[in-house]
């Protein structure tokens, strides 16, 4: 993947993510890339990341105060950059959450849903937490190198439950089957946490870049 220069990745810094574990990914691999929470640097990137970790409503309310939600739907929908969410970033995409009140960014349709504890055989249920393998849907670009059965890093307990099967890239079971990875036009969702994931993660990150 070395020499991979025609992207310019953008990581959104509101605070909330594993930004330089990213970020470091892509210095290794020598893509273009850069840290920011200002909309006019982010508006120069050629792909978005929105990282996330903690609580839908908190994340939510971060970025409607700090009015990055209107950029980003500006870059999205309007100007068609692709944008990957990460973990609570992948949530985000939805239109709400069971975890909150707030509205999501209803790119991709669906509702965020907790996991139903009843369905599990034994405990711990929730979070899901540690190494998963993910069932691909979908061939993509995204999935070039990546081995399903090597499988990511998860830690969770809502999941992504898509309005539309065709929005959905990858699942993965625990309980269910549900949607470990989603897809729709120029935005993707990773419910696991590519930048803990070894080398699939960093595949997923260089395929990212090209898209």
């Amino acid at each position: 993947m070395e020499g991979i220069k025609k992207a310019r990745i953008g990581i959104v810094n509101y605070g909330s993510g594993n930004i330089f574990s990213i970020s470091n990914i892509y210095k290794k691999g020598n893509i273009d890339f850069f840290i920011s929470s200002e909309p006019k640097e982010l508006a120069k990137a050629s792909h978005l990341i929105l990282p996330g970790v903690g609580a839908f409503d908190e994340t939510m309310k971060t970025l409607n105060d700090s009015g990055l939600k209107t950029f980003l739907d500006e870059m999205v929908l309007g100007e068609k950059k692709p944008i990957l969410g990460i973990c609570v970033g992948m949530q985000l995409l939805a239109e709400n959450s069971e975890e909150g009140n707030l509205q999501g960014f209803g790119w991709i349709k669906g509702k965020v849903r907790k996991f139903d504890e009843t369905v599990f055989k034994q405990k711990p249920y929730l979070p899901h937490l540690g190494w998963n393998t993910v069932n691909i849907q979908q061939e993509h670009p995204i999935f070039n190198l990546v081995d399903p059965e090597e499988g990511f890093y998860f830690l969770h307990s809502y999941y992504f439950d898509c309005q539309d099967s065709q929005d959905i890239l990858s699942t993965t079971d625990y309980g269910i089957s549900f949607a470990s990875a989603v897809h729709h036009e120029n935005v993707y969702g990773m419910q696991f946490h590519p930048e803990k994931s070894h080398q699939n993660g960093i595949n997923i990150f260089y395929n990212f870049s090209q898209v």
